[in-house]
């Protein structure tokens, strides 16, 4: 059986500590070997943007993953944590290789940063970054990551970024931290398409790619078990590795699961789909069920974890 993680639910459970002590503690007890959490820093304000088509908004609650997770590390003693995704070209680089650092350690080296460009053009503003240029930006920040994750005095000269001689202190216990992308994959909620680039750069850099796949047009009563449209992108990210000389193999996977009690006969079989597929790792989110309170969650997550064990 793969690694299976919860996906923290972010907007339907009590912002407060020991909601999230009670959260990170029940996960573990459970077995379920990781919490996966999403990033946004800021919501716009829709009373003032009509045309706003984001997800998210000014009422929706995120907490700062990094911190978080710290605090989960604290609380738990062999959970692991995995951003999905940390929002990288809003953010300093080597700010976030410094916080990710502390991080690893805190959590004995049971971290994964998954990274992506994002969508809120609002977070960029904000946090004083252009919403252009986020994918180059991107691929120059994970580059300079690894080297300050491995290497006790970095130079570094690229179009963004510059460190003259300097380098961070601790470094991780993993040299250096595994970083994943998301992205590449149909994302019905903006309309948008496939991306070749992005699929090229997963090939090309991650150390495991976190898709965005529109499974729902396939299997509509079976929406979260892949498909045509899965296998397709997959072996095209696959045709990629090998073309950077690389092989797929050593890319990892993360599958996505839900949990909907319409759907219980098919959880197990939604695992096995995905494992059947390649999948290294999966995540079960309880999110947009009719879900509130920690409790729910926990009970949702104890029944999904009795269906596959």
């Amino acid at each position: 059986m793969i690694p299976i993680g919860a996906v923290y639910p972010h907007n339907e459970i009590e912002p407060d500590v020991g909601a999230v002590r009670a959260y990170a503690q029940g996960v573990e007890a459970m077995g379920y070997s990781y919490v996966l959490a999403y990033d946004h820093v800021l919501g716009a304000n829709t009373a003032n943007r009509p045309d706003w088509k984001g997800l998210y908004k000014l009422e929706t609650l995120f907490h700062e993953p990094l911190v978080m997770f710290a605090y989960m590390a604290g609380a738990t003693a062999k959970l692991g944590f995995m951003t999905g995704v940390l929002v990288l070209p809003q953010r300093q680089a080597v700010l976030v290789a410094k916080q990710a650092s502390t991080l690893d350690i805190l959590c004995e080296g049971r971290l994964r940063i998954g990274v992506g460009t994002g969508w809120n053009e609002v977070e960029y503003e904000a946090l004083g970054y252009s919403f252009e240029g986020r994918g180059e930006r991107l691929e120059e920040q994970v580059e300079l990551m690894r080297q300050l994750w491995t290497e006790p005095a970095v130079t570094f000269n690229g179009k963004e970024h510059s460190v003259s001689d300097a380098g961070i202190n601790p470094m991780p216990i993993q040299r250096p931290i595994p970083v994943w992308m998301g992205g590449g994959g149909d994302r019905p909620h903006w309309g948008s398409k496939a991306s070749t680039k992005v699929i090229r750069r997963i090939a090309r850099m991650a150390d495991g790619w976190i898709p965005m796949w529109d499974l729902g047009r396939e299997h509509k009563d079976r929406i979260w078990i892949p498909g045509d449209r899965a296998r397709e992108l997959l072996a095209m990210c696959h045709e990629f590795c090998r073309e950077y000389g690389r092989d797929p193999a050593t890319l990892g996977l993360e599958g996505r699961l839900e949990c909907w009690k319409r759907d219980e006969d098919r959880w197990k079989e939604s695992v096995d789909a995905w494992i059947a597929l390649g999948a290294s790792h999966a995540s079960v989110n309880t999110m947009a069920q009719g879900l509130q309170g920690v409790e729910q969650h926990r009970k949702r997550l104890e029944e999904y974890r009795a269906a596959w064990a």
